[in-house]
């Protein structure tokens, strides 16, 4: 996910991810929890009980942590992780993305189709771009250039840009066959897919 005038992230709690050794904000990582049976649990909400450990939402620093039997060091007991994890951490955070924008979508808050989203630019400031990673460049340039415009002329910064997902992907949030361009208001709805969208933008396979 690239981001173009970026406003800051959210103030929140720093964790230590297990991986890196680093802390930092949350808004990159996942939580872990063990289950009553001892197995490991991805929380992305970071809702569940138990006592939890952080590792940074990115494909090599996942993969190191089970290849290293990271999550046994953090537990201090023994901890089975599946050597798939990243893959399975991938289709959830993809699910939680296209749940967050499918809601955007209901509450009114999203427009998809390029016309829509430059004729909803020119409004004024948006709260995100969507771009799906596989659409045209020239395109994806085009609904930047119009949406930087808007931000210069509010005297605001340019709202983040959201690739992380393929045409076929976005397709399920707003209910087609595929999307290409979309925009977000400004609030919480757009604030959750941004967010959301930097974790699977991290455990994607690299394009």
């Amino acid at each position: 996910m690239t981001r173009g005038g970026a406003a800051k992230d959210r103030d929140g709690p720093e964790r230590r991810c297990i991986a890196t050794g680093e802390s930092g904000g949350t808004e990159r990582m996942i939580r872990f929890v063990l289950d009553p049976e001892g197995r490991l649990t991805p929380d992305l909400a970071g809702r569940l009980p138990g006592r939890g450990v952080w590792l940074t939402a990115d494909r090599p620093l996942v993969d190191r942590a089970v290849k290293k039997r990271l999550f046994s060091r953090a537990f201090r007991q023994p901890v089975e992780a599946p050597e798939d994890l990243t893959d399975r951490l991938e289709a959830l955070a993809l699910a939680r993305v296209v749940e967050a924008l499918g809601l955007a979508r209901k509450a009114g808050l999203a427009v998809s189709g390029f016309e829509k989203a430059r004729a909803r630019l020119k409004k004024g400031p948006v709260g995100a771009l969507v771009a799906a990673s596989d659409g045209a460049e020239d395109g994806r340039g085009k609904l930047a250039g119009v949406a930087a415009a808007a931000a210069e002329a509010a005297r605001r910064p340019s709202p983040p840009m959201v690739d992380a997902l393929s045409a076929a992907e976005l397709g399920l949030a707003f209910g087609r066959d595929s999307v290409v361009h979309a925009v977000l208001d400004e609030g919480g709805a757009a604030e959750r897919v941004v967010r959301e969208a930097r974790r699977l933008d991290g455990l994607r396979q690299p394009r």
